[in-house]
């Protein structure tokens, strides 16, 4: 079947749930093959454990490494275009992961496309990235050392002679087949961007690594094939090989959908005010029945669940307690309300202590990133 029966668009808002359409077109691999070797390095984070990982390509270049000591890097990107949610911190709990393994991290701040695709100011660009995105990455303990930060718009010549290098080896008609038709120039520009973004560490300059993993949504792996492909163009040229890469699902928002940046009561960021999420969390749509009655009769649905899903992904690590949260849903013994009211404890005590870090981490931000003079 040809790919452009089934697009993935990295640019919009789409929910992506046929998983095992999104494994047979792109030929992802499902994250549960890789899983049970990925324990014997330790304790997993949330994310992975829980089941939020769901697709990987070529994970077996990370449990190689792992197994031999070998260098790896995560290359991760940030788009600094409104606050840091909750769905954006599954993905930096599973960054803070591989660092712990010992692996390095690059992290791109992504303001070439905040301001070419989205349209925002690069003043805005720049607060949010080093405000609300690398503070609060600190703050939940992403350590300063082995950590490479810097703007697309503000890096060296070696990275920007990749971006001119690859556009020699892309054709628009193979752009337009993974990413559609409307395809503006600052569409163009991003996407030689992030190829450059993840394909760089790899060259001697920034450390020679033979083993990039990129942590992603599903939404981004159009991204992952052409700079895969590319790799492959220049393996003789320059010596790039593909990166591996993993997918996680998106967070349910709190009114129903994906939770999205560009909807502020879908989500609850982290440097909102604790009453203001609480307010959004008791607010939240959740996966229980239409009366009090029906759900003590046939029990609530929790895998259906805002509330749930960020206790499992977020606020409850005992899976014990967890485990019993989600039978007392099913069985009708906890109502809606009661769990909405413990699980607003768990989010005010999360956000309470995240928010005193949160307070130096602010500054400590501004010390690791050259911020753009202009």
């Amino acid at each position: 079947m040809p790919i452009v029966a089934f697009r993935i668009d990295p640019w919009a808002s789409e929910d992506l749930k046929d998983y095992e359409k999104l494994f047979s077109y792109f030929g992802m691999r499902p994250f549960d093959e890789v899983v049970t070797q990925l324990k014997s390095f330790g304790e997993l984070p949330l994310p992975i454990r829980r089941g939020a990982v769901v697709g990987h390509r070529d994970f077996e270049m990370v449990l190689d490494c792992l197994k031999s000591g070998s260098r790896f890097t995560i290359l991760t990107g940030l788009m600094p275009s409104g606050k840091m949610h909750f769905g954006h911190k599954m993905l930096i709990d599973q960054v803070i992961y591989y660092q712990g393994l010992g692996a390095e991290i690059f992290l791109a701040i992504a303001d070439v496309e905040a301001y070419g695709v989205r349209k925002l100011s690069r003043e805005d660009v720049i607060n949010y990235a080093l405000n609300e995105y690398v503070a609060n990455y600190l703050a939940l303990g992403l350590n300063a050392k082995g950590l490479h930060i810097y703007f697309q718009s503000n890096y060296r010549k070696e990275y920007y002679r990749l971006i001119q290098l690859f556009a020699r080896k892309v054709t628009m008609a193979e752009l337009t087949a993974i990413y559609g038709e409307d395809l503006e120039p600052a569409k163009i520009v991003s996407v030689l961007t992030q190829a450059a973004d993840i394909l760089h560490p790899e060259l001697p300059h920034f450390g020679g690594f033979k083993t990039v993993l990129v942590p992603v949504g599903l939404d981004q792996d159009p991204h992952l094939r052409l700079t895969r492909d590319i790799a492959d163009r220049f393996s003789n040229e320059l010596g790039l090989t593909r990166p591996a890469a993993t997918y996680h699902k998106f967070l349910c928002g709190l009114t129903g959908g994906k939770m999205s940046s560009s909807k502020p009561e879908s989500f609850i960021a982290l440097t909102d005010p604790i009453d203001e999420s609480v307010r959004k969390l008791m607010a939240s749509l959740t996966g229980g029945r239409a009366t009090a009655e029906e759900q003590r009769r046939l029990g609530g649905e929790p895998d259906k669940c805002p509330v749930f899903e960020l206790n499992s992904l977020h606020l409850v690590k005992d899976d014990a307690h967890l485990r019993r949260i989600h039978e007392e849903c099913r069985n009708g013994s906890m109502l809606c309300g009661e769990c909405k009211l413990a699980t607003a404890e768990r989010l005010r005590k999360f956000l309470e202590d995240h928010q005193e870090r949160l307070k130096t981490s602010i500054e400590t931000a501004k010390t690791l990133v050259e911020t753009p003079d202009f």
